[in-house]
């Protein structure tokens, strides 16, 4: 196999996983080529090679977790069960996820805006397009919601949606910094309440 070759052969999943993993435990600033070299298993010829360098990696990263995200999340609001649960069920999805067995590494996207995105573009486009996506699926559910009676409130569609994202990012921010079930369970109720 010719040189020119080499990139594209390590622009695989296994790779950005892998890269993922360092960064979530490190950050962008405390993750260092060794750590990267380590955790990918690639040499860092063969690391710069295919992805060019430490920032654009980060950024592939950054957005496999997005998509894979936004998959899930849009899949927990698009089901069948009524609209109160769909939207406890994402509440709920939220705290499994940062409470998980990999310890208290919090939501890679909300770590990343909070340490990046005031000095790059990149990272803020990413979780500004992330939050925009929810935020769409969110005021389709909660509209759909209005108008079949499940939500009796009368409050517009986009300022209950804002409601729900203003709690389940706090909860999410709360989560992995203080792992106090407890208060993450009354923030899922308090935020159902208002809703509805």
């Amino acid at each position: 196999m010719t040189r020119s070759g080499r990139p594209r052969e390590f622009k695989d999943t296994t790779v950005i996983d892998a890269a993922m993993d360092a960064f979530w435990m490190n950050g962008y600033e405390g993750c260092s080529t060794e750590d990267l070299c380590k955790q990918t298993g690639l040499g860092k010829g063969s690391l710069y090679n295919a992805f060019g360098s430490k920032h654009e990696l980060y950024g592939q990263v950054l957005q496999r977790y997005h998509e894979e995200g936004i998959r899930e999340q849009s899949a927990i609001l698009q089901n069948t069960l009524p609209l109160k649960e769909r939207l406890r069920g994402l509440l709920e999805w939220g705290i499994n996820e940062d409470f998980s067995e990999s310890g208290r590494r919090g939501c890679l996207l909300i770590n990343a805006a909070m340490e990046r995105a005031r000095v790059d573009p990149m990272v803020e486009q990413i979780m500004t397009r992330h939050i925009e996506i929810l935020e769409e699926e969110l005021c389709r559910q909660i509209e759909r919601g209005c108008e079949n009676g499940e939500i009796t409130s009368g409050r517009p569609v986009k300022e209950l949606a804002s409601l729900f994202l203003s709690s389940y990012y706090g909860l999410r921010v709360l989560n992995s910094s203080s792992q106090n079930r407890e208060l993450a369970k009354s923030i899922v109720e308090g935020t159902l309440s208002a809703i509805y």
